[in-house]
């Protein structure tokens, strides 16, 4: 046995090494920090924390490194740890809470703060993403006189997201900042554009935003990809714009070319995706499924935004997002899956009525109209300042579901519509509809009162009354019918008035009816026409039935010598080769058959000898001109081998071409 090889003895511990001086560890941490490198930062700013422990100023390079450095949970921490310190990270803890989407605890950290010029940005910041918009307005407008850059940008974007539009110029003239002085502040005054519905300025400007952002961003020395992903915004609102404009193809084409390159920043693309889904509608709704699930968390199996997409989404467009999930999950009649995502929809969005309304279409889908008029009911009762689309979505579903009476009901309680025609004629057709006539008149009597003493121009009045009359006529109130036509000959001299009034008077009172008949106009070239000489005459006499008969038959006899003349013989057209003289046999009258159905066919007999077998299973049989039969089965084996490998050639050539993989496919986004 081989002896043991001796332990080599262990050197001796060196002394450690003294730390470096505490201002070189400084000058390296800024030196880090002035070439962006956050991660060497943090490093430093630990070693300077292991010489000085509680240092201030490494604190705050730590802190700010790490922000820096995306990692926002460890920045949190070391402010956290950092309690002892007499300085105070309450605007960098709000920071970091803005950063993790925890908006309402951030407000919350910057409210017991002293009002500084950053943390009222940062505070326009939450409450823009809250959707709070006059106060982040209020605020922007509080931080003008402090110059700071880009404000302007934040500030048109709050009152575009505000709905004050309108006022977008006037806060330019004030501040005296042209459009196009960057292509972000260029972007956001398209985006007021298209609010009020300039779309052709709209376009312009965003095309000249593109041409903007190209020439800067180029001058940054940025890679033609990355200077797509930031100016990916642009051209989704580009397609937006072709969309508005009518141009569906065009958006469709714009849209499916982001979603497929995939070089834009994750809200410009759920934008593209939403947009396009809209544009298709109920077209391919599996491809459309498809590229909403790319919206969605990897690991949820549930349909839920990530969080990239999430925090950066406005609640407005997040909830178009799970509203347009909703609707191709009924199309493509995934009942399960569109009840799962009702039932979370509240929770994510609860001051809003959308996720009522999804309820309600599931309910509707179940054939449970019943049901879904009730909620939508008891929710109008409970929130009176919400009720309005929630009373108009009841009208729709009572009256698909032949319910008129309901729909009559919740169009009334709709108290700023009742005087517009539509709902006039709405509620007028339910309430007929329904028996109830007198209700019916009810509503046309209200609507000529409020127009009447409303001051507006056109002929709204005189269209109300009029049908007014009519419906009265129709139900036999002729007495309030002829009140009608007569005020509207009095107020304009209508001409279908009068006549409709000389109609309905003629009931009642024949004089009355001949006074108003003498307002009518004669007619042009009436004047010579005797009418009692025409009355006195017989009129046009009856032909009899033998005589009508006889002059069908000579119309029909009449044309068919005329169809006969017509005709003309023509020399029938031979196959090339053919002699008519000899024909030859006749042609198989079954050629047309296959072969199996035909009169001749005959099946062919199987060799029943080739199949008998004897011995035990398994065995071979030799024979004695075993040579013979091994080269006779091997060139049957040989001609059976050639026969598959031609018939499967033939079988390949004739396989038709494979369907484009998913990959291949255009996909497309609102």
């Amino acid at each position: 046995m081989a002896p043991k090889p001796k332990e080599k003895p262990k050197a001796a511990a060196s002394p450690s090494q003294p730390p470096p001086p505490i201002e070189d560890l400084f000058t390296s941490l800024n030196r880090h920090i002035q070439r962006s490198e956050f991660t060497q930062a943090v490093k430093v700013a630990n070693q300077v924390l292991s010489v000085a422990p509680g240092d201030e100023d490494a604190i705050r390079c730590e802190v700010v490194a790490l922000i820096k450095a995306d990692k926002i949970e460890e920045a949190l921490s070391a402010i956290q740890s950092s309690h002892k310190v007499s300085f105070d990270f309450s605007f960098y803890k709000a920071y970091c809470l803005y950063r993790q989407n925890k908006l309402d605890e951030a407000l919350e950290v910057l409210g017991k703060q002293d009002k500084t010029q950053p943390s009222m940005l940062l505070e326009s910041q939450i409450l823009y993403r809250l959707g709070k918009m006059d106060a982040c307005v209020d605020i922007c407008r509080n931080l003008q006189k402090a110059k700071i850059d880009s404000l302007e940008i934040n500030l048109v974007a709050g009152l575009i997201s505000a709905g004050r539009a309108s006022e977008v110029q006037g806060t330019l003239d004030a501040i005296k900042t042209k459009a196009t002085s960057s292509f972000e502040l260029a972007y956001n005054i398209a985006c007021s554009l298209i609010a009020g519905n300039k779309l052709k300025d709209a376009e312009k400007l965003l095309l000249t935003a593109r041409r903007i952002g190209q020439e800067t961003l180029t001058e940054e020395n940025l890679a033609d990809d990355d200077i797509e992903i930031e100016l990916a915004p642009i051209a989704v609102q580009l397609a937006y714009v072709h969309q508005l404009l009518g141009q569906t193809q065009e958006a469709a084409g714009a849209y499916t070319d982001i979603v497929n390159r995939n070089l834009a920043d994750e809200p410009s693309l759920a934008v593209a995706v939403n947009n396009l889904i809209a544009v298709k509608g109920p077209k391919e709704i599996s491809d459309s499924l498809r590229k909403l699930d790319r919206l969605k968390e990897k690991d949820s199996q549930k349909f839920e935004l990530a969080r990239a997409i999430d925090m950066k989404l406005s609640p407005k467009q997040k909830e178009t997002i799970y509203a347009n999930r909703v609707l191709l999950l009924l199309h493509a009649n995934k009942m399960d899956q569109a009840r799962e995502l009702v039932a979370v929809l509240p929770e994510m969005f609860p001051d809003n009525v959308m996720p009522l309304l999804l309820q309600a279409a599931v309910l509707v889908r179940e054939n449970k109209a019943g049901k879904a008029e009730e909620m939508l009911g008891q929710f109008a009762e409970r929130f009176p300042e919400k009720s309005k689309i929630i009373l108009l979505a009841r009208a729709q579903v009572a009256a698909a579901a032949g319910h008129p009476q309901i729909a009559a009901d919740s169009l009334a309680k709709v108290p700023d519509i009742q005087h517009m025609p539509a709902t006039v004629a709405t509620l007028v057709a339910l309430k007929e509809r329904a028996g109830d006539i007198n209700g019916a008149a009810a509503v046309l009597d209200s609507a000529i009162k409020w127009w009447k003493t409303a001051m507006t121009e056109g002929d709204q009045l005189s269209v109300i009354t009029r049908e007014a009359a009519s419906f009265k006529l129709r139900h036999g109130k002729e007495e309030e019918a002829a009140h009608l036509y007569e005020e509207l000959v009095k107020s304009n001299g209508n001409i279908e008035a009068l006549v409709g009034l000389i109609t309905t008077v003629a009931h009642a009172n024949v004089e009355k009816a001949e006074a108003y008949e003498k307002q009518l106009k004669s007619l042009p070239g009436l004047k010579g026409v005797d009418v009692d000489a025409l009355e006195k005459t017989s009129g046009a006499k009856p032909v009899d039935g033998a005589s009508r008969a006889g002059l069908a038959e000579a119309q029909e006899d009449g044309k068919t010598k005329e169809k006969s003349k017509k005709k003309r013989k023509r020399k029938p057209r031979y196959p090339k080769g053919f002699d008519p003289a000899n024909p030859g046999p006749p042609p198989d009258p079954e050629r047309w058959l296959p072969k199996r159905e035909r009169s001749s066919y005959r099946p062919k007999r199987k060799d029943k000898r080739a199949a008998q077998v004897r011995g035990s299973q398994g065995a071979v049989v030799r024979d004695k001109n075993e040579p013979n039969a091994s080269a006779t089965n091997s060139n049957t084996s040989n001609s059976k081998s050639n026969q598959a490998t031609s018939s499967k050639g033939v079988s390949q050539s004739a396989e038709p071409s494979r369907p484009q993989s998913k990959s291949s496919r255009k996909k497309s986004r609102k």
